[in-house]
């Protein structure tokens, strides 16, 4: 992390982040499992309709709010493309999010609480 984001705004971005992770990631199982099959099977289209475009709508907001995330987290582009283009595969958003908070997320968090315990006391 080195030092770019306080922890208390760091954890606003992550909490951001995974909220929308999830949501998304919902969404899109619910439209692939659900949706799809009654849209062929019963020729009921209306869960596709609707919430495929709740989803896009909520994608641009993962999107958004992963990207300043990453940004935050100073990822480089190669860790960046997993990152928002996760809600568009089923599953892949909490693939990718447990894969966030231990490889990057939780060593930021960490290293923000150390540095904030090691800075002095100010009145």
């Amino acid at each position: 992390m080195r030092g770019a984001v306080s922890g208390d705004r760091l954890r606003v971005y992550v909490t951001g982040y995974r909220v929308m992770a999830y949501i998304t990631g919902v969404l899109i199982i619910v439209i692939c499992f659900v949706g799809l099959p009654l849209q062929f099977a019963a020729g009921n289209g209306w869960i596709d309709k609707w919430l495929g475009t709740v989803h896009g709508y909520l994608y641009i907001v993962y999107v958004i709010v992963a990207y300043l995330l990453g940004s935050k987290l100073r990822l480089r582009p190669m860790q960046m493309i997993p990152l928002l283009l996760a809600g568009i595969v089923p599953v892949m958003t909490f693939i990718v999010e447990r894969w966030m908070m231990r490889k990057h997320i939780e060593p930021a968090l960490a290293a923000n609480a150390a540095s904030a315990d090691q800075q002095p006391a100010t009145r």
